[in-house]
């Protein structure tokens, strides 16, 4: 049961602004369950907040402290690193709570809701999600979360552990990495988060997950890192397209709605990920992933210094040549797909549905078949992004190799600076 909205992670996410994370083919089981969403109030989080974190916190320490005296050689190898709290795994948890719980904080999502008669609209609480102080300077405390925490938000607000309500700034978001950076006043913060080295996890290591699950503020969870590398496709449209790779941590931690944006923590109290999604299906248990710290800081100082990270533009949106929608799935008027026009050899690329901008000043257009970018073959979406991402910047020359009625071209685009709105 859900008392809030939530923009979480999961294998179905009917609203455009999430994204998908797919079973593996092998798995086609129905798509995730989608909590009903209830209204509360913020004095709800508050009490409700403070009843759980405390029932949490003693759930854990008490399945720890069984664990241990039932298997106390397997405890004590998974508690690093033991030298720092002369090998007792329970200071360790609790000295982990006391660093690291008060720098998470939970994050309220507030969009315009419906117009009444003679009414201003009134800003309705339409999200709830996690983040984690990571830095105070010049009078500000900096907050790293999820971009799907604060999508199409009106207003934002964080609520620190004790209650506290601070109105947040968002210093900038970026859609493809998922990653937001927001503001608040110092005045009332008082920790700040240790920031780890996610190169140096280790499988099996164990970690806790700190966020606010359902308006649980302060939930503390614990696992393994059960994966360290672990990409994951998504949809970054929702257009059933997966065009983008995520690199995650995979963890068997609790992770629920509300935990995106939260700090996954390792022993010696540093924070190496940000929770952000699951896969919850029926008959699927403890897979929930986090963005390794390392790329989220790296992105979060560029979101500081630009409001914005900046990415190569080429202008064309495209589906996979094998998507049985590839071809004229755009125009409703022309209902059955038809194959382009391609030779026996070709069997995968990207499909152009629309091209704009460089692409199209070059000559690109829809119904092109792009199967290289410069001297790298192109089977798909996915790897025409990557390609372009991680090999190219604004203002390079990208030689693009299409089809078009079967007559195979070449043309040269100069990339441009990815537009703020782009998605």
């Amino acid at each position: 049961m859900a008392l809030f909205d939530d923009d979480f992670y999961s294998t179905k996410v009917p609203r455009k602004s999430r994204r998908q994370a797919p079973l593996s083919p092998s798995y086609p089981v129905p798509r995730s369950f989608r909590v009903q969403p209830r209204r509360s109030s913020m004095l709800k989080i508050v009490l409700v907040s403070a009843l759980t974190s405390a029932v949490t916190v003693f759930a854990v320490l008490g399945a720890l402290i069984w664990y241990h005296n039932s298997y106390p050689a397997a405890a004590s190898a998974s508690m690093l690193p033991l030298e720092q709290t002369g090998g007792n795994p329970y200071e360790q948890l609790t000295r982990v709570a006391e660093q690291v719980r008060p720098a998470v904080v939970s994050i309220v999502n507030y969009q315009n809701g419906e117009k009444e008669l003679d009414t201003p609209p009134a800003l309705d609480e339409s999200a709830l999600g996690s983040g984690v102080i990571f830095r105070k300077e010049g009078g500000k405390a900096y907050i790293v979360t999820n971009n799907h925490v604060i999508s199409d938000a009106d207003e934002v607000d964080a609520v620190l552990t004790d209650g506290t309500m601070l109105k947040a700034t968002v210093v900038g978001a970026d859609f493809i990495s998922d990653i937001a950076v927001l503001s608040v006043s110092a005045k009332d913060v008082d920790t700040v988060a240790p920031i780890g080295d996610s190169d140096q996890l280790q499988l099996g290591e164990t970690v806790l997950a700190i966020g606010n699950p359902l308006g649980f503020n302060g939930t503390m969870t614990s696992g393994i890192v059960s994966y360290d590398n672990r990409l994951i496709p998504v949809s970054l449209n929702q257009d059933g397209n997966y065009d983008w790779e995520q690199n995650v941590i995979q963890t068997d931690a609790a992770i629920n709605e509300g935990n995106s944006g939260g700090a996954l923590v390792n022993l010696s109290g540093q924070v190496i990920g940000i929770n952000t999604m699951k896969i919850a299906d029926t008959g699927v248990e403890g897979l929930g992933f986090a963005i390794p710290i390392n790329e989220v800081m790296d992105n979060a100082e560029q979101l500081m210094k630009n409001g914005k990270i900046n990415r190569p533009y080429l202008g064309v949106y495209s589906v996979d040549l094998d998507n049985e929608y590839a071809y004229r799935s755009y125009d409703e008027e022309e209902p059955e797909s038809k194959k382009p026009e391609l030779p026996d050899s070709v069997k995968e690329g990207a499909v152009v549905v629309e091209a704009s901008g460089p692409a199209k000043a070059a000559g690109l257009a829809a119904d092109d078949v792009i199967v290289q970018l410069d001297r790298e073959k192109v089977g798909s979406t996915l790897e025409l992004r990557k390609y372009l991402y991680n090999h190219k910047k604004a203002g390079d020359t990208l030689k693009v190799t299409y089809y078009r009625s079967g007559a195979k071209k070449t043309v040269n685009v100069t990339l441009e600076s990815q537009p703020d709105n782009h998605k």
